[in-house]
């Protein structure tokens, strides 16, 4: 078979033979992570391809390591990871021992949980409720213990921490080596808050707000940002969370904005910085307890009163 090389752990390139499945997993192997399980999208964003290797000799047979290519190497790094499925994190920290580095652990509603080890950056906290999709770190080569290219290091695990064989968009991935296409693109799925570097903007908003704070999410209020856009308060029914919004009616360029939630008796969340479409999704639950929201675009802003108290 032809064999091509894939950067992984310790800086060794390792051999991924072919492109296609060439393994499936046992039931007994399987059974743990399944029985309940979310139905897993690949940890990158909408459409992105990304080759997945198994063949790093510090790995005991479950676990993947990703690139963009074959041979990036480090090119990678600082692009988008995003989790695999909706679930709690229950670990977001720099780790030594392990070899890990930035990681994050995410428990899902079955107990199963994902980790995402050798970020660059870790864009959630440890506690915090995350969508599928939704950004929660940076491709890297953190490691106290080992040198390395730029890549993605994955697993699935058991609620009991077995490493079990991945399995993304219900099928199971295609040991030891696959090349796939990610369908991590529901509602669920955060989109990204500015074009890539050197991409010139697309003038409309292609994003709802809907969209951004994911699937079940329905729009209570909103307020006008003056002619630049609207901030708006969401509410889901079925996890009991707000979600609150700014979002531009343009994507040109980049402004400073805000969206912020508060509340009553908690701190304040709020989301701030330079965005092309839109600030947020900060959200937070508030069963039958009254809510501050509001946000900002440049230099116009909203700031409700404490409501939505039923």
């Amino acid at each position: 078979m032809r064999k091509i090389l894939i950067a992984g752990l310790c800086g060794v390139a390792l051999p991924l033979v072919g492109m296609s499945a060439v393994g499936t997993a046992s039931a007994a192997e399987t059974e743990g992570v399944r029985a309940a399980a979310p139905t897993f999208q690949l940890p990158f964003p909408c459409n992105e391809t990304w080759v997945g290797s198994t063949g790093s000799s510090a790995h005991t047979g479950s676990e993947i390591d990703f690139n963009g290519s074959a041979t990036d190497g480090n090119a990678d790094e600082g692009r988008t990871v995003v989790a695999a499925a909706a679930g709690k994190v229950v670990m977001s920290e720099y780790r030594t021992a392990d070899g890990f580095g930035n990681v994050v652990k995410i428990r899902h509603s079955d107990g199963s949980v994902t980790l995402y080890a050798h970020l660059k950056k870790r864009h959630v906290s440890n506690g915090a409720n995350v969508s599928q999709g939704q950004k929660i770190g940076e491709v890297g080569k953190t490691s106290a213990k080992y040198k390395m290219a730029a890549h993605l290091h994955y697993e699935q695990r058991t609620s009991s921490g077995k490493i079990v064989r991945a399995s993304f968009n219900g099928a199971t991935f295609g040991y030891p080596g696959q090349k796939i296409k990610s369908n991590n693109c529901g509602s669920g799925a955060t989109p990204p808050k500015s074009t890539s570097t050197g991409s010139k903007p697309t003038g409309s908003n292609p994003y709802t707000p809907e969209q951004i704070c994911g699937s079940g999410f329905k729009r209570v209020d909103s307020a006008a940002l003056g002619s630049q856009g609207s901030v708006y308060l969401l509410y889901s029914a079925a996890t009991g969370q707000n979600c609150v919004t700014t979002v531009r009616k343009s994507g040109s360029g980049k402004v400073s904005a805000n969206a912020y939630l508060e509340v009553k008796g908690q701190k304040r969340a709020t989301d701030a910085g330079s965005f092309q479409y839109y600030a947020g999704p900060v959200k937070a639950k508030a069963l039958r307890t009254c809510v501050k929201w509001g946000g900002a675009i440049g230099s116009t802003k909203y700031d409700s009163l404490f409501e939505h108290c039923d």
